[in-house]
């Protein structure tokens, strides 16, 4: 027997190679190996670093029900070689292991990234026999013992939290203990296991409808976690579950059980599965995101948009609601030049003289809505300082798009030989180069007839499980629908660097960092309700980056400052994401819109490299106090959010700056400052609001 350990970033490594020749996954943690953590009666036998299944191999062992777990060929694995190097990123680990019943070849990949303690992880399996496997599972990152650490049961000192996800109820992490989950100790623990998994996943192009595809797992007595996102805009599945005396943890792309993909790897093929990050620190939800923060920020595409956070406005939300024409656009754009916006996007419904949801495809201006012509409009905003922008859905066809039928039915999603469609829409398929040259080309045109600089990119349909078209399954077909739309999308990129896409999906139905490694920003809901859109831009940068979460703020027409104010302290620590009848605001309210935009361009250069915190945990949308903090290089920036609180005042636990001097200042809004007092000893800023529904952005700096 041998091992390796590893120490990088703050991560500790354990592998052992067996005198089997297995190699198992022993230790993945911030806190250090404790041999005495090991206590199954079975020894390290389910601490596989890769699981496999395969059609028509038989596993073997205990997993009691439908587990993805000792997986055959999973356990048969044996150890071939073990990379250690650098490249430009970091520390890369690759383990290959091989089959010689099926003649598959597995590669672990793991990815360091310097100064960030979170590694990705995917899978390269190749097939070096002679015969054609059928892949059903493949995982991208496998770990058992993540509960190993600490005296108590798992399911008393293991609290795992689920980002649940929703169109208008984005971001609503949940907590729960593993026994609330229904995976509570009932064996001794040298050899418990159980048929209960608690499963996690995604079918289908709306990565997000229901989950983040991501999770955070407290270990209570080490004060230690463990936290993970997958990164994939399609289908997706993770899972926990007890495996001879411990708890594991897996990760993956689709699967054939959970979403229909099969794929049949002949010989000399080879399949990537989807990446996945996985991150371990001491200390708790706060420690986690902000190096998932960091992270994030490290993958992402380098561009002048996330540098730069120009402050966006559109014209939807509260506002034109997709009737634009160039009479109601006008004067909109007079004063969103005039508060200080930046980009100004010209919403749905441009191209259709009148409704225009079935029929989209086309994408050519109304000469209805815009009479003098749609160039007319965007001139009009570049001569004003602003770059403009459209609205566009490129994933979709409507059924009543004159092109919708000269086309062949390749260019879409099929099953059961029939076109697949959605609330009166075709789902076009990327794998198709017809289909991307077309949407390359109503990229071009956009770009260079009408000088757009900005789209909002929509995706408003969900098209299932997939296509059968020219796949081995129809899970098959969507993933590589999946990696041919980022592929175009990498291109789109390379011929306009400078061009700035948002990411929308009936707000943030697909807010993925497979999207938004590429994306500079994310819409992150259609929230039309200012009050309750507090949790939602407080709990933003959970899953997003603070500079690429746009948050709308649209002033209501009828309303009174503290209104207008509330609804700007939305957007402020993130991406202000602009809206409202601003024409119509009287000159106080509108006021506090230009001021919030003046003291936002003063601190952006701050935003994007800070890190989130949560003084009261992350939001419950029935909270009555709300508090997101930034701690940037020189001070933190402190948003607060009474939310209908019967008490005036709240204490918020500023947990890093205990035992220290500090001052506070009411940054916004200037003539509305709010009580607040520090406690340095037990560190608590109290901070009072005297309206109801209220809400203030401090400034917080070490003396």
């Amino acid at each position: 027997m041998k091992r390796k350990e590893i120490k990088e970033n703050g991560i500790n490594l354990v592998w052992e190679i067996t005198e089997e020749n297995e190699i198992k996954l022993l230790h993945f943690s911030a806190l250090d190996f404790d041999e005495r953590c090991m206590v199954s009666d079975t020894g390290t036998q389910s601490f596989y670093p890769v699981e496999i299944l395969a059609s028509g191999q038989d596993r073997v062992g205990e997993r009691h029900g439908h587990k993805y777990t000792q997986t055959a060929p999973g356990y048969r694995m044996k150890y071939k070689a073990f990379k250690d190097y650098r490249n430009e990123k970091g520390r890369k680990l690759e383990v290959i292991t091989e089959d010689s019943i099926t003649g598959l070849e597995a590669v672990c990949h793991m990815q360091f990234y310097d100064g960030i303690s979170v590694v990705r992880s995917w899978t390269e399996v190749t097939n070096r026999g002679e015969e054609a496997q059928g892949l059903e599972y493949v995982s991208s990152f496998s770990l058992n013992g993540i509960d190993k650490e600490g005296l108590r049961p798992f399911d008393e000192k293991m609290e795992l939290s689920i980002p649940h996800n929703a169109w208008q109820k984005e971001l609503c992490w949940q907590t729960y203990t593993l026994g609330e989950l229904g995976l509570s100790v009932s064996q001794p623990e040298i050899m418990h296991r159980s048929s209960k998994t608690i499963g996690i996943g995604n079918t289908g192009n709306w990565s997000t409808k229901e989950y983040i595809p991501m999770g955070y797992l407290c270990n209570t007595e080490t004060n230690s976690s463990l936290f993970w996102q997958i990164e994939h805009n399609g289908s997706w599945y993770w899972e926990i579950s007890d495996q001879d005396g411990h708890v594991y943890l897996k990760l993956s792309g689709p699967n054939e059980h959970h979403n229909h993909w099969w794929k049949n790897l002949k010989p000399g093929e080879t399949f990537l599965t989807v990446p996945v990050s996985v991150g371990s620190c001491i200390g708790g939800f706060d420690e986690a995101m902000g190096e998932l923060t960091k992270y994030r920020r490290a993958i992402r595409r380098r561009n002048e948009d996330n540098e730069q956070l120009r402050v966006i406005f559109n014209d939807y939300m509260n506002c034109l609601f997709g009737d634009p024409t160039t009479e109601k656009e006008l004067p909109l754009i007079d004063k969103a030049a005039e508060a200080g916006c930046e980009y100004y996007c010209i919403d749905c419904g441009w191209y259709s003289d009148g409704f225009w949801w079935d029929g989209v495809g086309e994408w050519f201006p109304s000469n209805a809505r815009f009479p003098g012509g749609f160039k007319e409009v965007t001139d009009y905003i570049r001569s004003k300082g602003m770059i403009p922008g459209a609205w566009l859905e490129l994933e979709v066809m409507g059924i009543k798009c004159p092109k919708a039928d000269k086309v062949p039915d390749n260019w879409y999603f099929m099953r059961h030989g029939k076109r697949v469609f959605d609330r009166s829409r075709y789902q076009l398929d990327f794998r198709n180069p017809e289909v991307r040259e077309h949407a390359s080309a109503v990229i071009d045109r956009l770009v260079t007839e009408y000088g757009i600089g900005y789209i909002k990119m929509d995706y408003n349909i969900e098209p299932g499980i997939g296509t059968e078209v020219n796949a081995d399954s129809a899970g098959d077909g969507l993933l590589e629908h999946n990696r041919a739309y980022l592929k175009w999308l990498d291109g789109i990129f390379e011929k306009y660097p400078d061009l700035v896409i948002e990411n929308c999906s009936s707000g943030g139905l697909r807010m993925d960092y497979a999207m938004l490694s590429r994306y500079s920003i994310q819409s992150t809901s259609d929230q039309e309700d200012y009050v309750r859109y507090a949790t939602i831009a407080a709990n933003a940068p959970s899953a997003v980056t603070p500079e690429q979460a746009a948050i709308w703020s649209y002033p209501l027409r009828k309303g009174d400052c503290e209104e207008v104010i509330y609804n700007m302290v939305n957007a402020m620590l993130l991406r202000i994401h602009q809206s409202g009848h601003l024409a119509e605001l009287s000159a106080d309210r509108f006021g506090y819109v230009k001021q919030a935009l003046e003291y936002y361009k003063k601190i952006r250069s701050d935003l994007k490299s800070a890190l989130p915190y949560w003084p009261l945990g992350i939001s419950q949308y029935s909270d009555a106090w709300v508090s997101l903090g930034l701690k940037g290089a020189e001070k933190d920036y402190l948003a607060v959010w009474r939310r209908n609180s019967v008490e005036p005042v709240v204490s918020l636990p500023l947990k890093h700056l205990r035992g220290k001097d500090i001052t506070v200042k009411c940054a916004y809004p200037e003539a509305k400052a709010c009580g607040y007092q520090w406690n340095r000893e037990a560190g608590i800023l109290t901070v009072s609001l005297s309206e109801r529904i209220s809400a203030r952005v401090l400034e917080i700096k070490e003396e």
